[in-house]
């Protein structure tokens, strides 16, 4: 693809100011340099109009330099029958400049071997317009070699358009000098071709480098982490990223709206969004979509979510799916449904497939199954992977595991986490724990949570602790509590039997296997729970010992219920204690049943006390069960004495 570059001024010489609206034959359009001594075109010096009338007289008398400067100032103006016989006239004078401008003269009138004749005829006389202009002519008409003979003239006599031609030319070929040229338009403030040595730079500066003293087979320089090693012109090689955000920037300052968005991006990324959110608001104002929906992000993350809704708005208009999507989610988060689906068929139809998915949760959240059905098969189909795994989950719930597998191991195969996770699942139920495990790995190691929790038991299982310690770190730094529990517990056993205490020694500082129950029990994780309120116990801290039984007591914990009885009962609390107990017993709990056994013997209550020995003897462990059993026979032979 031929990329249109900046429309930039190509007089050779000539200081001729134009003050009317530029065409497209401005780029080739020639003055001629044998003025430019005798012409001062300041505004406090002549305007446009006596210039033009004082080259037509001369013109008229015969001058070729004015003959040719009043014809490109017609054919600037569009007047091609005025200008051709002044042009025909300086031509055949010999002007180079008249040759070039005749050339565009014939092109915009449709005769484009003819205009290609008279370029050459100022190519060969040195002019660099022309041999750009003559150039293009061979590449529009397949002739590549001609093309570039020519652009390459151009381009060695500084020309910045046919520097930026040839470089485009040599990087559709994929030929590795495409990169200098870019890189002397650039410097000359052509705009585009500063914006496309960014991207060429900053694409070779992100690719896997090679090794630490490798050479770049393109350019032959010295290859460093961050990408070629340009000399600042101190010898010091410069950063790849650091010389393509400084062509991103000459390229967005001279009004170039992609530089500007790509800039956007670059700070943004480097958490510098002040400045980012400036470089998206030029890009915006020029018309540039994405930048007005990146601004969008930009505000709401700042708080601002009306004035992102108008950029949104405004992107959404111009076809920008990504900002359609974003009003879609911020309607339905208002509960505005159907302005939500309005938007979200908009970004489907400007070819965003998140429009088709975020349809489908849409569906789904209100419970219209069938429909969130379609829109989910229907963006599974164009590659979308996290509709392909809700389509599975769908068909899943319904009973159709057999058709929901291969959506899954789509939809996994394309990288996503959540379906590998829930092939771990499958098969884990079909008993199949070998498949499971590599796809709950697969899943691990995609970042996903609960496949690694998962992982970090298999492990334990199978007695390889260290791997089961990383995965289950993994897990709980990821917010699980049970693998935060699980962690701990593996860090608990590890630590050496507490010794007797010692009268005024220091407390003892929290453990890192403390640290983990915490956070699981934070997160109401009841067994952490009681398991922090026996390690404060240990401690000697009751009050937090006994805020922990009782959180985990109040959640159901049968062993949260019993250890808050000892505790309140040590304290001399043993009627709330009793409470306690009684919620442990009746929730399975053997100890607590014989304590409240114990209890009713104390108070003379022996039938009471039998019942609950009973209730010990049911429950166990064995220890607890053979003394309730011994209980229960004394309290027989006392009520039966």
């Amino acid at each position: 693809m031929v990329f249109m570059g900046d429309r930039a001024t190509l007089l050779e010489t000539g200081r001729f100011v134009q003050r009317h609206p530029r065409n497209a034959a401005d780029d080739i359009i020639e003055a001629a340099g044998a003025v430019d001594e005798t012409v001062d075109t300041t505004a406090d010096h002549e305007n446009e109009a006596e210039t033009e009338a004082h080259h037509r007289r001369s013109a008229e008398n015969g001058d070729a330099a004015s003959m040719s400067v009043l014809g490109a100032l017609l054919l600037r103006r569009g007047d091609l029958d005025g200008a051709e016989p002044y042009l025909r006239g300086a031509t055949a004078e010999g002007d180079r400049a008249a040759a070039n401008n005749l050339g565009v003269l014939l092109h915009q009138r449709g005769y484009p071997d003819e205009a290609a004749g008279w370029w050459r005829v100022a190519a060969v006389a040195g002019s660099a317009p022309a041999a750009h202009a003559l150039g293009r002519h061979h590449r529009e008409r397949g002739d590549e070699p001609g093309a570039e003979y020519w652009l390459r003239q151009s381009a060695e006599q500084g020309h910045a358009l046919g520097a930026y031609a040839l470089a485009d030319l040599l990087e559709h070929r994929s030929d590795v000098g495409a990169e200098r040229w870019l890189r002397a338009a650039a410097e000359q403030g052509h705009r585009e071709a500063a914006y496309r040595l960014a991207l060429s730079l900053e694409r070779r500066a992100t690719e896997p480098a090679r090794g630490p003293h490798s050479y770049d087979t393109a350019t032959g320089l010295r290859t460093t982490a961050d990408g070629p090693a340009a000399g600042d012109g101190t010898g010091a090689p410069k950063s790849g990223l650091t010389e393509a955000e400084q062509w991103f920037r000459q390229a967005a300052a001279r009004g170039h709206r992609r530089a500007a968005l790509h800039l956007g991006v670059l700070l943004e990324k480097r958490g510098e969004l002040k400045e980012a959110g400036r470089w998206y608001l030029t890009s915006a104002k020029d018309g540039e979509a994405k930048a007005a929906c990146a601004l969008g992000f930009l505000l709401r993350d700042a708080g601002d979510e009306e004035s992102a809704a108008v950029w949104w708005l405004r992107a959404a208009q111009d076809g920008d799916g990504n900002a359609a999507n974003a009003l879609g989610a911020l309607h339905a988060a208002r509960g505005e449904q159907q302005t939500a689906e309005r938007w979200y068929r908009a970004a489907m139809d400007a070819g965003d497939v998140n429009g088709a998915y975020n349809l489908g949760l849409l569906c789904a959240a209100q419970e219209r199954t069938a429909q969130a059905e379609q829109w989910y098969r229907r963006a599974a189909y164009a590659g979308h992977r996290e509709a392909a795994n809700a389509l599975a989950v769908l068909l899943l719930q319904a009973g159709d595991a057999g058709g929901a597998e291969p959506w899954f191991s789509k939809a996994a195969e394309a990288g996503s986490v959540d379906a590998a996770f829930n092939l771990g699942i499958l098969h884990a139920g079909r008993d199949d724990d070998r498949t499971a495990l590599s796809w709950y790995e697969r899943a691990a190691a995609g970042g996903h949570t609960e496949a690694a929790l998962q992982v970090g038991i298999a492990c334990l299982r199978d007695g390889d602790e260290q791997t089961a310690e990383r995965h289950l770190r993994c897990a709980a730094g990821g917010g699980s509590a049970e693998a935060a529990f699980r962690l701990a517990s593996v860090l608990d056993a590890r630590r050496p039997e507490p010794g007797p205490p010692v009268l005024g020694a220091p407390r003892e500082e929290k453990s890192e296997c403390e640290e983990w129950y915490e956070r699981a029990a934070q997160q109401g994780h009841r067994r952490a729970q009681v398991r922090v309120g026996m390690l404060a116990a240990g401690r000697g801290d009751v009050a937090e010992a006994a805020r922990w039984y009782r959180e985990a007591a109040e959640a159901g914990s049968r062993n949260g219920a019993f250890n808050l009885g000892l505790l309140l009962a040590r304290e001399g609390g043993e009627r709330e204690a009793a409470l306690w107990w009684t919620r442990a017993a009746h929730a399975g709990h053997g100890r607590a049943a014989l304590r409240l056994a114990l209890l009713a013997a104390r108070r003379g209550e022996l039938t009471e006390g039998r019942r609950w020995c009973a209730r010990a003897v049911e429950l166990g462990p064995a220890e607890v069960a053979e003394r309730a059993a011994r209980l229960s026979e004394a309290l027989h032979q006392e009520l039966t004495a």
